[in-house]
């Protein structure tokens, strides 16, 4: 992290007097971010809130913004905070904390400006770093990956005031955003203008820009943007285009006459895996749009799967939190969060969509449905399964919350599910929870948030008490859930089963990951293959080679792919960390297999079970 540097800075404007008419009551926050004049990996903004009447106000960057549930402090990113008279001279400013500056006399004050970093290049630096697909990125002259709260503040009481955004940038540029533009006639070359309607809007709106490679088609009435960079021309948004469209389509045929946007943009950045690109590989959702990170170095088919996944679960969001939200997420506090208790429906009902939808569709078949449902429950069991999920959600800031916060995605999609089953059940097959969602965002709605305490008691009056038991029982309560109690209403079981697995992979899932401060290559804390366990690796190994090879964030991909040639008897040299000791383990690849419990049909069900099994996948 680079360290914070607060400076007097030499004048460099052109002076200028306060207008009767330009109080912040009556004109819109002027934001102006150069993204010409680049230094030392930097850029310049300048914000001009308009003529205070008041002696002392705040200045804030976000501590934190929804849908990254994790205080990241992005004002450590900001460098040189200066503020501005109408003479044109610096004024004292004082730093409250790492977010918010102090500003006295502030009925002389005109603007303030500042430098600010990126942190695709320092999350490394960072033991809890930025979620990339939140962070930013500033490559002169090649790319500009901008989440907006990195870059542009809000003044004390002016959250709710218009912004007027105006981004200078290099020849040849093109930026991709869901922000409105204003259009002129007298428009300066490479320059842009767009403007939000509050401060929310300017969060809610990333913006990317580069050099143009974007394709755009049409989901009924909703048009999308696919914008890519991906450094070394790997892939193109042409050549992803195809794959997204059928998502979406399927996707917009699956919710129906639930519909919250008439654009929707994805913006898509691929890290080439070098010193300084982004690690934290994902997706963050917005209301019009959703900023997705992952490898350049990803095959196409890995890449198409994983952008199913990821911008299937964040257009899915359209639906909850974007419509269907507390108070606590309406009236979000980006200095000092009030979190709401219901991520197993803002997050998991949403991940549950995002697989549900894929069988219902046909984008997937019934077995490859199940493993998702099977893989989801092996994975709950990494965190803590007698833990209230609705305490977990309400602390997610703090430990030991926060550590279980991933399980939203794991457990609360498995809420999800045991919620559709009891409603398909007690309904006969005529509803289920996407019908509910519905329902919720009839009686809610984008303006208007529900009482985070209130919000099972409208469950429970639209659905059935059998609901309202489960989430009493195992939402509210620590009561961990027996998925096979569930999964039986629609003769489903659970059968052991040896399967083989690769060296580094189980399928899609490795064995391995990277720690995002240090790039070491470590062993998860998953049950290990057979080979594995022969060879002596346990999990929390940090392995430093593979046969004489480094085993280096650079090289993990063509080590890993060189194993997927081993035969049985390939030998095996292991160089690894292991509580600081340094061991060389040996042994034979042999034939890695791991046993999974696979989730299969029964060999014999009733007609009521598939009946109700028909109705939970297809109806």
């Amino acid at each position: 992290m680079k360290k914070l540097i607060y400076t007097i800075l030499a004048a460099t404007a052109v002076a200028c007097t306060p207008k009767v008419n330009d109080l912040v009551t009556n004109v819109p926050v002027d934001a102006n971010i150069d993204l010409v004049n680049v230094k030392n990996d930097m850029v310049h903004v300048s914000v001009d809130p308009g003529r205070f009447t008041s002696e002392t106000i705040n200045f804030y960057i976000p501590k934190t913004v929804p849908g990254t549930y994790s205080n990241n402090d992005y004002g450590q990113f900001l460098e040189n905070v200066t503020a501005y008279d109408y003479n044109n001279k610096p004024m004292e400013i004082s730093s409250v904390d790492v977010n918010t500056w102090k500003i006295n006399n502030a009925t002389n004050f005109d603007r303030i400006e500042y430098d600010v970093n990126d942190s695709f290049d320092s999350e490394t630096e960072f033991e809890d770093p930025v979620f990339s697909p939140a962070g930013s990125n500033i490559e002169a002259n090649k790319n500009f990956f901008l989440n907006l709260h990195m870059f542009v503040g809000y003044f004390t009481d002016l959250k709710e005031r218009p912004y007027q955004l105006t981004f200078k940038y290099p020849a040849g540029f093109e930026a991709s955003t869901s922000l409105t533009k204003i259009e002129s006639k007298n428009k300066e070359a490479n320059k842009d203008t767009f403007v939000a309607n509050r401060y929310f809007e300017v969060t809610d709106n990333p913006i990317m820009y580069s050099k143009p490679d974007s394709q755009t088609f049409s989901v009924n009435d909703i048009e999308v943007t696919l914008s890519v960079y991906s450094p070394n021309k790997v892939y193109s948004a042409l050549s992803i285009k195809d794959p997204m469209e059928k998502m979406m389509k399927a996707q917009k045929t699956f919710l129906g006459d639930i519909n919250a946007t008439k654009k929707y943009h994805i913006l898509l950045y691929l890290g080439a895996m070098g010193e300084g690109d982004p690690t934290g590989f994902g997706a963050l959702e917005h209301h019009t749009s959703t900023t997705v990170v992952l490898p350049e170095t990803m095959p196409r088919e890995a890449l198409v799967e994983t952008m199913t996944d990821v911008v299937s679960h964040e257009f899915f969001h359209i639906v909850t939190p974007l419509t269907v939200h507390s108070e606590e997420i309406q009236y979000f506090d980006y200095n000092d969060p009030k979190m709401s208790e219901h991520l197993w429906m803002y997050e998991g009902v949403t991940e549950y969509f995002a697989n549900l939808f894929q069988i219902n569709q046909g984008l997937i078949d019934e077995q490859a449905f199940y493993d998702r449902i099977a893989d989801k429950i092996q994975n709950s069991k990494r965190y803590n399964d007698s833990l209230s999920f609705t305490e977990m959600s309400k602390n997610v800031l703090v430990e030991p919350y926060k550590k279980n916060y991933a399980n939203v995605y794991e457990k609360g999609a498995l809420i999800g599910m045991c919620i559709d089953i009891i409603i398909r059940e007690q309904s006969s097959g005529e509803k289920g929870i996407l019908w509910l969602m519905k329902q919720l965002s009839q009686e809610y709605g984008e303006d208007k948030p529900f009482k985070d305490d209130e919000l099972f008691d409208k469950i429970i009056s639209l659905t059935y008490p059998e609901v309202g038991e489960f989430l009493k029982t195992y939402v509210v309560g620590d009561t961990p859930i027996n998925y096979e109690d569930f999964l039986s209403k629609v003769g489903l079981t659970f059968e052991d089963e040896m399967v083989n697995t690769s060296f580094f992979l189980n399928g899609q899932i490795p064995f391995v990951d990277v720690k995002p401060k240090n790039n070491e290559i470590f062993v998860r804390d998953t049950p290990l293959n057979s080979s594995m366990e022969e060879i002596g690796l346990k999990s929390g190994d940090i392995i430093k080679s593979v046969n004489g090879t480094d085993f280096s964030v650079e090289a993990i991909r063509n080590v890993v792919m060189s194993s997927m040639a081993w035969q049985p008897d390939s030998e095996v040299i292991l160089v690894v960390d292991r509580d600081g000791e340094e061991l060389t383990l040996k042994g034979k690849a042999g034939t890695p297999t791991i046993k999974n419990k696979n989730l299969k049909k029964k060999e014999s069900t009733s007609a009521a079970q598939d009946s109700l099994r028909k109705a939970w996948m297809k109806g």
